[in-house]
């Protein structure tokens, strides 16, 4: 199995990115973004002044094929992320030879769209979209 990266505490748990012949699960449409923080100070009868105020948190968006036939358990995967958001775990998040931010990451949010289930019921396939804001040490 080729690890290709991972969102969790360390590289032995949390959400494994890998592929082999058995298990795919990797990311798509991964988009980095930051900002910056700026005030305005109204005077009156002249020209407002602009002030850099700092820098927000980056954010990491992403979605994740969670595909039964792909090895993977939806459901169980889909509830690591919920445990991680709940409970402001902060969050390494390494692709490749990348290790992603200046610390952690928390999952700020996420969404699950069931693709289909299977005879009993249980959700066979799905696609998760994770919001990630940047974790800072103090």
């Amino acid at each position: 199995m080729a690890v290709v990266g991972y969102l969790g505490k360390s590289s032995r748990e949390g959400i494994i990115f890998s592929v082999s012949d058995d298990v795919v699960l990797t990311l798509e449409n991964f988009k980095w973004s930051g900002s910056a923080r700026y005030s305005v100070h109204n005077r009156h009868n002249y020209h407002a002044l602009t002030e850099y105020t700092g820098m927000d948190p980056d954010k990491i968006t992403f979605e994740i094929q969670l595909l039964i036939e792909h090895g993977v358990n939806p459901l169980e995967q889909v509830v690591k992320l919920w445990t991680y958001e709940r409970e402001g775990i902060a969050l390494a998040l390494t692709i490749g030879t990348k290790c992603y931010g200046k610390y952690r990451w928390n999952i700020v949010s996420h969404e699950m769209t069931a693709k289909y289930t299977d005879r009993n019921g249980d959700i066979a396939g799905a696609t998760v979209s994770v919001t990630l804001q940047e974790y800072l040490r103090t």
